[in-house]
């Protein structure tokens, strides 16, 4: 096991981070903004967005992909101008969250399916994880017309797309699974399989390594860990504070980064408990996001 080490602080809670152009790009929920961190630390606040931003992507000409999760829809960012991309009310029945972005431009979308701040403090997460309802997770096309891609999933979350855009693997928390389909040429899924079963870890967010390994966030414990196809625990990475998510990035693909919180969603609302954490890992990124 090894331990990372802190990057930036002062964040209130980091969500879909995501490498691009040098920098790591992040949702920070409840500062309703979309910030990035340089290598030497330097956070900045790039878009605000008032409706909670969560996943991020990016078009093929470059313009950004956000998921507002109040709004239940994708917005685009069109010459520092935020418009709809895509209205999902009709497919999330709770909050959007993660996104990815395949090359052709179209995205697909999780959400909660029920309100989970809820039902965690009335029932505990415990039953919650016994007994919640499913959520369909949502196709995006690249002109923003929205379908269903999967339906019945157990709070689909983080996604990874493979380099031969082939297969997407979804990370199904409260399933304790991550699940993987086979994209048709349309965007369509099918063929849908446990890639890995994870016994009592929780997969938020996740990312694709060169290896065809996976590196998932566990919010449940204060830990990354990375997964072969099948289950296997290859490596793990000791955090400061739960995981929330994910992504490989640096010059040549090898810096892990971890964004980490404590307490609920209340604290976390309140307080700027966030972290990005960094460590150097030998397998680089591979696939999107």
């Amino acid at each position: 096991m090894q331990r990372a080490r802190v990057l930036a602080t002062g964040l209130h809670f980091g969500e879909g981070p995501r490498w691009h152009s040098g920098k790591l790009w992040f949702s920070d929920f409840y500062d309703h903004a979309v910030k990035t961190v340089d290598l030497g630390g330097r956070v900045e606040t790039k878009v605000e967005v008032p409706g909670q931003p969560s996943g991020l992507g990016w078009l093929p000409d470059g313009r950004m992909l956000i998921v507002s999760m109040l709004d239940r829809c994708v917005l685009r960012l069109e010459l520092e101008r935020l418009v709809v991309h895509a209205d999902l009310s009709s497919i999330a029945t709770s909050l959007c969250n993660d996104m990815v972005v395949d090359g052709a431009g179209r995205a697909y979308v999780g959400n909660f399916g029920f309100d989970l701040h809820a039902a965690a403090q009335e029932r505990g997460m415990r039953d919650v994880l016994r007994d919640h309802p499913t959520a369909d997770l949502a196709l995006v096309q690249a002109d923003g017309t929205a379908s269903v891609a999967a339906a019945g999933m157990d709070f689909p979350n983080g996604s990874v797309i493979t380099p031969d855009g082939r297969t997407l693997v979804v990370a199904e928390t409260l399933g304790r699974r991550l699940t993987a389909f086979t994209i048709g040429p349309a965007g369509e899924l099918g063929e849908r399989r446990t890639w890995a079963d994870l016994g009592g870890r929780l997969p938020d967010g996740i990312c694709l390594d060169a290896d065809g390994a996976i590196w998932i966030a566990n919010p449940a414990a204060a830990e990354c860990v990375r997964v072969a196809e099948g289950g296997e625990v290859l490596d793990v990475v000791e955090t400061d504070q739960p995981c929330f998510a994910c992504m490989l990035g640096g010059d040549d693909g090898r810096t892990l980064f971890m964004l980490t919180a404590t307490g609920d969603a209340d604290e976390q609302a309140r307080a700027r408990t966030g972290h990005v954490l960094v460590t150097d890992v030998a397998v680089p990124r591979a696939g999107r996001p």
